[in-house]
């Protein structure tokens, strides 16, 4: 039991610190986040109107696209509003109920875009490898039900870190989340408890959503690269392989920044703080930046929309 005089009973208020040992250039650090942070709203904005007005993307791969950017809005939205606060207005503090509220919110999404990811590998699975069935399959109802079934997932997986957060923690060492936003281990870091239970969640967590969804992606794209391989005529094992290029560069983008940032915030005790901040930082504001932009360039019909409403805009 921790002694009473030297921790904080259920704080109201915490403090975030934005990027320890970086104080002095916080300012600086800010303008290119901000700037990422603008082309990731338009650039997947832009996505969203493409898709939504050009009836010959309402199909499921774009589909799957449009949830993908939608989700990426959000997390971008839920950290760097506040993270801008800290950096350039020093506004470092935020009540300790909307710092859970916005660590479930940031990891609910995360947990989101992994599942729409799982979803459009299995899109591209069937298409390639059953192409004569895959209308039949990816039906509306069932587009709809992987939305929902994707964003329940992860809302009760998530929800039980802010419930044992809450409930099982009420001494804190310290009201400092050393942290630019308010991540799940920051905050446990910082209880005078045992937070063994509240690790291993974190864990099961992580490897029970992002693990097995990363394992059953690997698989289906080893499936469909045998498959492509016996295609008889290069041009179409070519057109195979170029609807696929896009996804598997979101997909790395992803998870392989993902699970460095997730060990080396967990084992890397000899990273130093910065590192571990920056890389979280990356990790959820690189993704949004990047995904519109790859599949602007990589695929065909969205890159022929947005110069068509490129080219009436100027026209106009």
């Amino acid at each position: 039991m921790p002694h009473l005089n030297s921790t904080i009973f259920r704080p109201s208020v915490l403090t975030l610190t934005g990027i320890p040992g970086l104080e002095s250039v916080q300012f600086w650090i800010g303008i290119p986040f901000c700037i990422m942070y603008i082309i990731a709203l338009l650039g997947n904005s832009l996505l969203l109107v493409v898709i939504k007005v050009e009836r010959s993307l309402h199909e499921p791969m774009y589909l799957f696209l449009a949830m993908l950017g939608a989700t990426d809005i959000a997390i971008s939205t839920c950290i760097l509003p506040k993270m801008l606060g800290i950096f350039w207005f020093h506004l470092p503090t935020i009540y300790f109920d909307v710092c859970l509220l916005q660590m479930w919110l940031i990891h609910t999404f995360q947990c989101i875009e992994s599942g729409i990811l799982f979803a459009m590998a299995m899109d591209r699975y069937v298409a390639i490898c059953d192409p004569l069935r895959h209308a039949s399959i990816f039906t509306q109802r069932l587009l709809t039900q992987i939305g929902v079934g994707v964003t329940l997932r992860a809302a009760l997986f998530v929800a039980p870190c802010l419930i044992l957060i809450k409930c099982r923690l009420k001494f804190y060492w310290t009201t400092v989340v050393s942290h630019s936003y308010c991540e799940h281990m920051a905050i446990v870091k910082l209880a005078a408890e045992d937070v063994h239970v509240n690790k291993i969640y974190g864990l099961f967590v992580a490897f029970s959503i992002l693990g097995l969804d990363i394992i059953f992606i690997t698989l289906s794209y080893i499936r469909i690269f045998i498959t492509v391989f016996k295609l008889p005529q290069k041009e179409a094992r070519l057109k195979a392989f170029n609807t696929c290029v896009a996804h598997i560069c979101v997909f790395l983008e992803f998870y392989l920044l993902a699970f460095f940032s997730f060990f080396t915030h967990r084992f890397g005790y000899h990273v130093p703080s910065y590192i571990h901040i920056l890389l979280s930082n990356l990790y959820l504001l690189v993704p949004p930046l990047l995904n519109p932009i790859v599949y602007g360039v990589k695929t065909k019909q969205i890159r022929d929309q947005v110069s068509k409403i490129l080219y009436c805009n100027y026209s106009y």
